[in-house]
């Protein structure tokens, strides 16, 4: 017990814009993922192009982003919403922060991009989600450190040795540590999923199955890491005091969901 995630989570400010290291920390997902894309749509075998994968990572990105602060908004923060609707915004009274972001919103918004960019680049909703799956836990794993400089989302009360005591928790003062959570699931969710889908994608597979084993894939890891995760305190447990949060009744659906993708994948092989 000796570590104290103390940083500052703003680079630096121009007026009431607030530039964060968790902002940062996507854009540096961002341009791996379009480096690792580029690298695939180079093979023989490859029906993508640079400019592809350009295209469709910038709208995707978008959707991300936009999603992920209106999924936080509905999700987590819906009556602060209804005080301050412009919190959908980030505006707090005060400056524009976007630092409450839902992976789940984030989700739905590159699902909707998907749709959007498929005319574009002449690709099918499948084709786009199956090229990018093993790519989007890169932007995961950099998200969870970004939670983890802002000093967020942290873990239940732990006296194992690799405990952190986090200035913004309560009882800090009683010197109480945590577990590190946004760690683990930046090694869950974000490096061990993309090194599974990336080994997964490597040789061709039926149609949308990769799409699954993302959803599936993150469900699981997600489910796994709230027990270690405190939930957010105007929320706190769905059942009892120690038992489902938001997060485990939002990766029900998405374990659900993305094996009967993989299912559905391999006894229809011919999808296009």
């Amino acid at each position: 017990m000796i570590f104290t995630a103390d940083f500052d989570p703003i680079i630096f400010s121009i007026g009431p814009i607030a530039v964060r290291w968790y902002s940062l920390m996507y854009i540096v997902a961002l341009l791996i993922a379009i480096g690792l894309g580029n690298y695939r749509a180079k093979k023989p075998e490859s029906i993508w192009t640079k400019d592809n994968v350009g295209d469709a990572a910038f709208y995707m990105f978008i959707g991300a982003v936009l999603g992920g602060r209106i999924g936080y908004a509905v999700f987590y923060g819906w009556e602060q919403v209804l005080q301050n609707p412009l919190f959908i915004l980030g505006w707090n009274g005060q400056t524009i922060e976007w630092s409450g972001m839902s992976f789940h919103g984030g989700l739905l918004g590159t699902l909707v991009a998907a749709l959007l960019v498929r005319k574009k680049i002449e690709k099918s909703f499948w084709q786009i989600t199956d090229f990018f799956a093993p790519l989007l836990p890169l932007g995961l794993f950099f998200g969870r450190i970004g939670n983890f400089i802002n000093g967020e989302l942290w873990g239940k009360y732990t006296d194992q040795t690799w405990g952190v005591l986090f200035e913004q928790a309560p009882t800090v003062g009683n010197l109480i540590y945590r577990h590190p959570s946004q760690l683990y699931e930046a090694i869950t969710e974000g490096l061990l999923l993309f090194i599974v889908l990336w080994w997964y994608t490597n040789k061709a597979r039926p149609r949308c199955a990769a799409s699954g084993l993302f959803l599936a894939g993150y469900g699981i890891a997600r489910f796994v890491v709230e027990f270690f995760r405190e939930p957010d305190a105007h929320l706190g447990y769905r059942l009892g005091t120690e038992w489902l949060t938001t997060g485990m009744i939002l990766c029900v659906p998405m374990i659900v969901v993305g094996l009967g993708l993989m299912l559905f994948a391999y006894r229809n092989k011919g999808l296009k």
